[in-house]
């Protein structure tokens, strides 16, 4: 016999509210997407995802609305960096709007092609954007990685329920 979801609540309409709703129930790896600009700028991103191995591509979705978006409409390159379990507060900072995400605080330095990189990430890749597709109030951004490193140590940086959390076993 095969499980079917539980209709004994009625379906409710697919409202952005809804929406949010169903995905603090999926647990989303971390990472911080950066891109160099006058300023450098970031965001906290769980959208992250790998779309292919040859060429190597991955695609996150970035919001219209974001601070950063106007750097990252116009970026050749971006830096792609997955967090660890022990970078809440990093992840806290470039999450919240109006924090100053470069500021002392932050460790960080600029490589390949400018890329502004954090330091102490658990991987982090620079990447090349392909493609800007729009979607709704965001665009979907696919870069191709031209360099990178996975050699950071700890677990990785989960978020789920609203709120950053580690794994565990």
């Amino acid at each position: 016999m095969t499980a079917t979801p539980d209709l004994a609540h009625a379906p409710t309409v697919a409202t952005p509210e809804l929406f949010r709703s169903v995905f603090r129930r999926h647990a989303a790896g971390v990472a911080v997407i950066t891109a160099a600009g006058e300023r450098p700028v970031g965001f906290t991103a769980t959208s992250l995802t790998s779309v292919a191995a040859e060429p190597p591509l991955i695609s996150f979705g970035i919001g219209t609305s974001s601070s950063s978006w106007p750097v990252l409409s116009g970026a050749a390159y971006v830096g792609v960096h997955i967090l660890g379990e022990h970078q809440q507060d990093l992840a806290a900072t470039f999450a919240r709007s109006g924090a100053d995400r470069f500021g002392p605080s932050t460790d960080w330095s600029s490589g390949p092609e400018g890329v502004p990189l954090l330091a102490d990430v658990s991987a982090w890749l620079v990447c090349r954007v392909v493609s800007r597709v729009p979607a709704g109030d965001h665009r979907i951004v696919i870069a191709e990685a031209v360099a990178g490193s996975p050699s950071g140590a700890g677990r990785p940086l989960v978020y789920h329920q609203g709120r950053f959390t580690a794994l565990r076993d």
